[in-house]
């Protein structure tokens, strides 16, 4: 494993990087950090990709000293990455808010980014204007003050699903833990007031072939399956559920999700193949 500080206006974004071989970069959610991928990075490895896992700004190892926490910000860095590692091509595995993320990188450099794999996906806000300030004031009241914390710490483990890896509670209590810090949680809180209006904006100028991986029981969508479909549909792509799975299938079921990513990755090797 390769530890990496790539240099940002502000400060850096930790990137770990491991394998060899065509590049895939995993851009995690809010709240979590490069080791929400710590199950489907090994599969790749094995099956011959190089791939990064970055943490986003204000998370785990990299920096809590910028001015903006939001989905264009993460774009950048994802983009900053990319060319900080010397990649002329790379798909981009994007978690939940990283799912946002990966969309606008692929807008902003689509010769840059040629597949996309978007888990639990965060690229649009839902419902009408009122009740989107209506939702993201509660949200940012509820994680406001002494409470905040609490309240997190009580939501976070109720978004994953039925079945998790023996590691799971270890997973979540680092996560947790990190966010113990008076400046990552600084930064959570801000992430937390994001739009996803820009991704959504985006969507109609994003070409590259597109895999949408959904849990079943994500309890962050009303209807994960007519999210995953309207997803996929703006998108061109194709969609693979993920029976009850919570809304971080690559850290719960592994093993369906890597079985559905390698064989949508594989036209990705080949390009590289073609291109070389």
């Amino acid at each position: 494993m390769i530890a990496v500080e790539i240099p940002r206006e502000a400060g850096t974004i930790h990137v770990e990087i491991r394998g060899e071989g065509p590049l895939v970069l995993c851009v995690p959610g809010m709240g979590e950090t490069h080791a929400a991928f710590r199950h489907l990075v090994p599969g790749l490895v094995a099956a011959g990709f190089r791939v990064a896992s970055m943490d986003l700004r204000g998370h785990g190892a990299s920096s809590t000293t910028f001015d903006s926490y939001d989905d264009l910000a993460a774009a950048g860095d994802a983009l900053a990455v990319l060319e900080g590692i010397g990649a002329d091509r790379a798909a981009l595995v994007g978690s939940s808010m990283g799912a946002a993320a990966a969309v606008l990188a692929a807008f902003r450099a689509p010769g840059l980014v040629s597949h996309l794999v978007l888990i639990g996906p965060f690229v649009r806000d839902r419902g009408s204007a009122l009740t989107r300030t209506v939702t993201r004031l509660g949200l940012v009241l509820a994680l406001a003050g002494p409470w905040g914390r609490s309240v997190w710490r009580r939501y976070y483990p109720s978004l994953f699903g039925q079945c998790v890896p023996a590691d799971h509670q270890e997973h979540v209590e680092r996560s947790l833990s990190l966010l113990d810090d008076p400046d990552r949680w600084r930064a959570f809180r801000r992430t937390t007031g994001t739009s996803h209006a820009p991704a959504e904006e985006a969507l109609p100028g994003v070409h590259a072939p597109t895999l949408v991986v959904m849990g079943s029981r994500d309890p962050d969508f009303p209807d994960p399956g007519a999210e995953a479909r309207w997803v996929a549909g703006a998108l061109g792509g194709d969609v693979v559920m993920v029976p009850g799975a919570g809304h971080y299938p690559m850290g719960e079921e592994p093993d369906v999700v890597l079985g559905a990513v390698l064989p949508f990755l594989e036209s990705s090797r080949q390009e590289g193949d073609q291109r070389g």
